[in-house]
C-alpha cells in the first residue's frame, strides 16, 4: 500500500485493473523464460517460449497479490488466449466506485472460433507468416 505510481485513485479502476493483470503477465512469461533459458538475460525467442509455456494458478495470483483477479489459464503455442471468459463491472455513482456484477462468463467460441482463425489465416497470408504450432 502507498506505492502507487500517482496519487493512487485509480486503483479498481478498469484501466487500473487491465494495466496490473497485464504486469502480472508479462512478469510471470518473463520469470518462466529465465527459468527455462537458465538465465536472466533472455531474448526474444526466450521470452516467446516463456509466454507459451506460462501457467497461471489462482494460487499463484494470490501469491502475487491478486486473488480472483483472473482466470487461471496454461498458455501454449496453440493457444495464446486461455479461456477468453471475462466479467462485467458497474459503475457505483454513489460511492463513485466499480463493482464486479457478474462472475466469469465463457465466450462463444463456437461463432468466435472460426472467425479468430479466419482473420488469423488471412493476416499470415497477407504478412508471409507461417504456422509453426500446427
Amino acid at each position: 500500500a502507498g506505492k502507487a505510481s500517482g496519487a493512487g485513485d485509480q486503483v479498481g479502476s478498469v484501466l487500473y485493473s487491465r494495466g496490473m493483470y497485464a504486469a502480472l503477465v508479462i512478469a510471470e512469461a518473463a520469470r518462466k523464460a529465465q527459468e527455462i533459458a537458465g538465465t536472466s538475460a533472455i531474448n526474444a525467442e526466450q521470452m516467446r517460449e516463456g509466454f507459451e509455456n506460462l501457467e497461471i494458478t489462482e494460487e499463484r495470483m494470490a501469491e502475487l497479490g491478486l486473488p480472483h483477479f483472473g482466470q487461471p489459464f496454461a498458455a501454449s503455442c496453440a493457444d495464446h488466449g486461455g479461456p477468453g471468459a471475462a466479467m462485467l463491472q458497474q459503475w457505483d455513482a454513489t460511492a463513485k466506485k466499480w463493482n464486479l456484477i457478474t462472475g466469469f462468463i465463457t465466450p462463444d467460441d463456437d461463432v468466435l472460433m472460426p472467425l479468430v482463425l479466419e482473420d488469423s489465416a488471412a493476416y499470415a497470408a497477407e504478412a508471409g507468416i507461417s504456422e509453426r504450432c500446427n
